[in-house]
């Protein structure tokens, strides 16, 4: 719906809020301030609605401005997704809206794996909802437990999966830059 057509039909809603009301012309004149034959070309629509004008008639006729001006109706705020099976783990995307932060749910199965840390350019957090995740961070391999938290620069090498104990359920989330591929670390050699 355009803006215009919006606009369109603030007249008759302001109508029918007044006239539901009992309320004439004259006396939403006083309590607003605002003239009669204001209030009358708004309802019949030779006016256009601004804001100074709808403020103080939402004010009179106790009711929220988005009820005069009939806001659009919010879409059902549900994130409905289908799971991504990568590597054996399988992802549940939590948000639906490109870029910016991205959550992911996440079940790694019961399994033991050698890590094989990657780095990529972001931030990501992991937050564990049951079992032991494995988190293998720089010179760092820490388990995470249910309810524990990491949070971390993802230009530092890293990994992180099951502790071979049993399946691990966690959030994932990190910026747009967390989307790019990870490349392999490739450890320095020493001399």
């Amino acid at each position: 719906m355009s803006t215009d057509d919006v606009l369109a039909d603030v007249g008759p809603r302001l109508r029918r809020i007044r006239k539901e009301r009992e309320v004439t012309l004259a006396a939403l004149s006083e309590a607003t301030g605002i003239s009669v034959s204001t209030l009358s070309r708004l309802e019949s629509g030779l006016r256009r609605p601004s804001l100074e004008l709808l403020l103080p008639i939402a004010q009179a006729h106790q009711v929220p401005l988005d009820e005069l001006v009939g806001a659009p109706p919010v879409g059902d705020p549900r994130v409905r997704s289908e799971p991504i099976v990568r590597g054996g783990r399988t992802h549940w995307p939590l948000t639906r809206q490109p870029g910016g932060l991205q959550a992911y749910k996440v079940l790694e199965p019961q399994r033991r794996q050698r890590p094989e840390p990657r780095t990529h350019e972001g931030y990501e957090w992991l937050y564990v909802l049951s079992g032991r995740l494995r988190l293998v961070l720089g010179e760092h391999d820490v388990v995470l437990s249910t309810g524990e938290a990491a949070e971390f620069d993802t230009r530092v090498p890293h990994w992180f999966g099951s502790t071979g104990e049993g399946p691990v359920e966690f959030l994932s989330l990190f910026g747009p830059q967390g989307e790019r591929m990870h490349v392999r670390a490739r450890p320095t050699s020493r001399k």
